[in-house]
């Protein structure tokens, strides 16, 4: 026969205290159970105050384009050509003897590959079969110029020397005593002008 264990009161009180409390404590806390916490901040507020005052008349900066007129010189031309025709058709008549013909091969050569050019700003000299040799200079560098009048003065080689020492010859030049005068007029400080005697071709 079995037999059936009687709890006492006492005992009976605390297993249905132990019910109760694991009873409590199996609910979920309400939120309001937690604490609250306040977090304040003490950093300083900054205003900016970004419209000038009333009395103030706002500052306007405005870009003005001044147009500037640069005076440019233009460069034009007083003379732009070869050597004189005069020059190669006196060394081709005197070709025909063996003695003279090197100095009909320069004279053609000056013909076809030398060119001269005169302008307010500068001198230039062309030379070559394709004109890819040119020397230029201003007047500014000039030091002396020189003529040599050729056969009976129908043309002319002109000798500049620069400040620098360095002689540029240029051979049977038309028109020569005035592109002489005209490089003595272009130069800036005062220019020595001396004419020789004529001299063969």
């Amino acid at each position: 026969m079995a037999s059936t264990r009687i709890l006492s009161p006492t005992a009976a009180a605390a297993v249905g205290i132990t019910h109760k409390s694991i009873y409590l404590f199996s609910k979920p806390p309400s939120p309001s159970s937690f604490p609250t916490f306040t977090v304040t901040h003490n950093r300083p507020i900054t205003k900016l105050n970004v419209s000038s005052p009333p009395n103030e008349t706002p500052i306007t900066t405005s870009t003005s384009t001044s147009t500037s007129t640069t005076t440019t010189n233009k460069e034009t031309v007083f003379f732009d050509g070869g050597a004189h025709y005069g020059d190669l058709l006196a060394n081709l008549l005197l070709g025909f003897t063996l003695f003279w013909l090197p100095l009909t091969l320069a004279a053609v050569s000056r013909a076809f590959n030398l060119r001269y050019r005169f302008t307010n700003l500068r001198v230039t000299v062309i030379s070559g079969w394709t004109g890819e040799d040119r020397s230029d200079f201003s007047y500014k560098v000039i030091k002396d110029v020189q003529v040599v009048p050729r056969f009976i003065g129908e043309w002319g080689d002109i000798i500049i020397t620069l400040k620098d020492g360095t002689k540029v010859d240029l051979r049977s030049v038309p028109k020569f005593r005035e592109i002489a005068k005209y490089c003595v007029s272009m130069a800036e400080q005062p220019v020595v002008f001396k004419e020789t005697g004529p001299k063969g071709f």
